[in-house]
């Protein structure tokens, strides 16, 4: 099950689960993959920016790659592999393709500068890892300081035959999409875009030309409807939903916290056992809790799947 340029829907951005004393709760793993795969997910991407990837040993990041690639056996499964050298990229990437995934992600290192500079370091990625490994492209200059121009973006697809999606980040960035789907127009070749953000503009995303989410919400399963209703015409009821969990959205998109919120939120639903995260890490305090709790609450009146047990 390769990875290919018809990619589309959701493709949930799995967080690692941990136990409090940071070792990786295999069963939470597990049951947070059916829970991804029962609200209709199409894909998965594991060890990405909100996996805690950096914090993993190479042993360990190649068994948790395993794990959700097995458990996740019906849908295609892509494994971040972002590396600051090309050896271990490799390493990852090869050995995840033998264990099943469907493609991998890579992301620009903050170094690069220059649109030269840029679509080289691709070039000499895909030599390093075989042309034969399909892969996203990572375009999140938020977080990884590198602008991809949509011209930039072209010149990767167009030299890159194994890039077959782009996972869009830039903020602001519909604009990009659109200029992107005019370049198909004109000729270049198709590619997905699936969309990050926590979903913070999927509402308009998708109506540019997107082809769905790749991100990490705490609540993919609303994802996943926003993105049918808008791909079946409906967009009044896919706007309605989007405005009713904004707020939360919201909440969850802060720097450096937002990790914890999503697992807080994830654990509440039952989803992961427990919040934790592998140090260093930041934590919630009970005035945020109380916060999202009020959150909760105020999303639960439209949405059902937000009203909770008391904490």
């Amino acid at each position: 099950m390769l990875l290919d340029n018809t990619a589309k829907g959701v493709f949930p951005i799995a967080p690692t689960p941990f136990h409090p004393d940071g070792r990786i709760d295999e069963a939470s793993v597990d049951r947070m993959t059916d829970f991804y795969l029962e609200c209709g997910s199409t894909g998965m991407t594991v060890l990405g920016v909100m996996g805690e990837a950096p914090k993993l040993e190479g042993g360990e990041a190649l068994d948790l790659a395993k794990r959700f690639v097995k458990r996740a056996s019906s849908i295609p499964v892509v494994v971040g592999v972002s590396a600051p050298g090309f050896a271990a990229m490799r390493a990852l990437a090869r050995a995840s393709m033998d264990a099943g995934a469907a493609g991998v992600m890579i992301a620009p290192p903050n170094t690069l500068r220059t649109d030269d500079q840029i679509v080289t370091y691709y070039r000499q990625a895909v030599e390093a890892i075989g042309e034969d490994i399909p892969f996203v492209l990572q375009d999140f200059p938020l977080n990884f300081t590198v602008v991809m121009t949509p011209g930039v973006l072209r010149r990767i697809i167009t030299e890159n035959a194994s890039c077959v999606m782009v996972k869009h980040e830039d903020w602001p960035g519909l604009e990009k999409i659109s200029a992107l789907r005019n370049f198909e127009k004109d000729g270049m070749r198709h590619v997905s875009i699936l969309c990050g953000n926590g979903g913070a503009f999927l509402d308009f995303e998708v109506e540019r030309g997107a082809d769905g989410a790749m991100t990490g919400y705490a609540f993919p399963d609303m994802l996943v409807d926003l993105v049918k209703l808008s791909s079946s015409g409906q967009r009044d009821a896919a706007h309605d939903l989007f405005d009713a969990h904004l707020p939360l959205l919201r909440y969850e998109q802060q720097p450096v916290v937002g990790l914890a919120i999503r697992k807080y939120i994830m654990a509440r639903r039952g989803i992961i056992a427990s919040d934790a995260q592998r140090k260093p890490g930041a934590a919630m305090s009970a005035t945020a809790k109380a916060e999202v709790e009020y959150l909760l609450s105020r999303v639960a009146r439209h949405d059902a799947r937000a009203k909770l047990a008391a904490a």
